[in-house]
């Protein structure tokens, strides 16, 4: 049977700048195993599946596949996914609000007049982590551990450990080692100058199917922790712009507010690129 999919670019400034997603609708029937062998075809750095929600206040329910495995929440495929989903007929129980199911629960998505933001979730592990994590992300990074200023595990699914350097440009500069035996997750943060568009440029480092080293181009989950941990350090406060991909040639911007009832929110701008039916 055919089933209807879309390409999203999302968290870009234009067509073609941000983060592109695959989200195949009407998913029902697909096996855990076909849903992984089209994610790793397609390549992409997720792929998601829309199906019924099993939870009667979602109104959605989404698998998301990296090319490798299974997330239980990732944040560009979450918000590419209820783009997707709306313009697709969707209509949320709630106006204004879309409740996406997923792995890590319910998840809030907001529908602002310019963007779509979805309710950072809550860490799976936070903390500092031991020096001989950091020590490990250092080499990894071939950085030297004295220009690491920070370092906290700010893992809501995808397990991410992020360290804090000292600027955008030290961000910018690192060179992360090709390929890596175990399992990385590694997200990289520094402030940028006062009074530019963006606070903090971000990159996020991450293992591919067989151990290679890869950037993903802007990375909702990551840009959601680090935001956690951001207004938790005070390094940041009511809200700010993220930049992230300007490594890819991309031009990634992550609008990250904190409300008056501390709740993270993590917005950005989606479109379409392309709309077609896939096989088989």
């Amino acid at each position: 049977m055919t089933r209807p999919f879309r390409l999203v670019d999302v968290f870009g400034t234009g067509a073609f700048t941000g983060n592109p997603l695959a989200v195949i609708a009407d998913a029902d029937g697909l096996s855990g195993e076909e849903m992984q062998a089209i994610a790793a075809w397609l390549n992409f750095s997720e792929t998601t599946f829309l199906l019924p929600p099993g939870d009667p206040a979602a109104d959605y329910r989404v698998r998301i596949f990296t090319m490798a495995h299974e997330l239980p929440f990732a944040g560009h495929p979450t918000l590419g996914s209820a783009h997707a989903w709306l313009e697709a007929g969707g209509r949320p129980k709630t106006e204004g609000t879309i409740v996406q199911e997923c792995g890590v629960g319910l998840v809030a998505i907001r529908r602002g007049a310019d963007r779509l933001a979805f309710a950072a979730p809550p860490l799976v592990r936070g903390g500092a982590p031991s020096e001989a994590e950091i020590d490990a992300v250092a080499a990894i990074l071939r950085l030297d551990r004295a220009a690491i200023v920070d370092a906290a595990w700010v893992d809501n699914g995808p397990g991410w450990i992020a360290v804090m350097l000292d600027s955008a440009d030290a961000v910018l500069a690192v060179e992360p080692v090709r390929h890596h035996p175990s399992h990385v997750d590694i997200g990289i943060v520094g402030p940028h100058a006062a009074g530019g568009e963006a606070a903090f440029e971000l990159r996020a480092i991450f293992s591919d199917a067989h151990g290679g080293l890869i950037e993903d181009p802007v990375t909702g989950s990551l840009n959601a922790s680090v935001g956690q941990w951001l207004f938790a350090s005070g390094r940041a406060s009511g809200g700010y712009v993220a930049a992230q991909g300007t490594r890819l040639g991309r031009t990634g911007r992550v609008h990250v507010t904190q409300d008056g009832a501390g709740q993270v929110w993590v917005a950005g701008e989606t479109r379409t690129l392309f709309v077609g039916e896939s096989g088989g």
